[in-house]
């Protein structure tokens, strides 16, 4: 296996320059510079094909989080927006871990103080010769309740296909690495509840996205060395235990 398997983007921009310079250099007729030019896009694809990137990416990562909306506030396109999601976000994990406040306790408060303040204004609006608050009708659609159902029915199916495809035994490396997630994941469940996990997470999407976008070279390139030395580990290990491992041929029922 080689040491390094790629180089990152500066090195691959500096070659295309390179490329440029010897193009430049040569003194073709027009016809020759012509062909030059035309092969070029063909070399600079090629060498930044060969680019590392984390995760295999091939797009930006803003298209990689999905574009639109979303996409926006993770990459903290408007700094207001992002800031008053993750400041709200903060202010429940205060309200629910720090002060111990619950749910149906707070549901039950907000609802409380809604329906009093709008009993008390439609009732004294004929007092003060104001018209009583207009109350919006808020109905759910239909077609958005079966859009939601119908996509988290896909993604529960897609996840048993997962779990159907690793209990099968057929992919020992998937097997590992899933068990492993798992464990750890176990490990950081015992130490804080679901709501500081959740909490967590959104910490880190807010703030891991807008690091690696601005930092994706080094990042990349570190990245590439820990893959090579992971897949070196690995190759060892399957050497010494798994291969040793007896295996029972896998019959696949052929379809006729």
């Amino acid at each position: 296996m080689a040491d390094h398997a790629a180089e990152h983007e500066p090195a691959a921009e500096s070659l295309v320059d390179k490329i440029k310079e010897k193009i430049n250099d040569h003194g073709h007729d027009s016809s020759s510079s012509d062909s030059d030019e035309e092969k070029l896009p063909n070399v600079v694809e090629s060498v930044k094909s060969k680019v590392y990137r984390l995760f295999g990416r091939e797009k930006p990562v803003h298209e990689v989080l999905g574009g639109g909306k979303p996409a926006n506030v993770f990459l903290w396109r408007n700094k207001k927006i992002s800031a008053s999601v993750l400041g709200g976000a903060t202010l429940v994990w205060i309200l629910f871990e720090l002060l111990e406040y619950h749910l149906i306790t707070l549901v039950c408060h907000i609802a409380i103080l809604s329906l009093a303040v709008l009993f008390l204004w439609s009732n004294a609006s004929t007092f003060i010769n104001k018209s009583p608050p207009q109350i919006p009708e808020v109905v759910l659609p239909e077609k958005c309740v079966l859009e939601f159902a119908s996509a988290l029915r896909i993604e529960i199916n897609r996840g048993l296909a997962v779990l159907r495809e690793i209990a099968s035994g057929r992919d020992l490396k998937k097997f590992l690495s899933i068990i492993a997630g798992l464990w750890v994941l176990s490990i950081v469940g015992n130490w804080c509840n679901f709501l500081t996990l959740f909490y967590i997470l959104f910490v880190l999407l807010h703030t891991l996205p807008v690091i690696y976008e601005k930092y994706d070279d080094k990042i990349d390139s570190f990245a590439e060395k820990a893959m090579i030395e992971i897949k070196k580990q690995y190759a060892v290990f399957d050497k010494k235990v798994l291969s040793k491992i007896p295996k029972g041929p896998l019959k696949e029922k052929k379809k006729d």
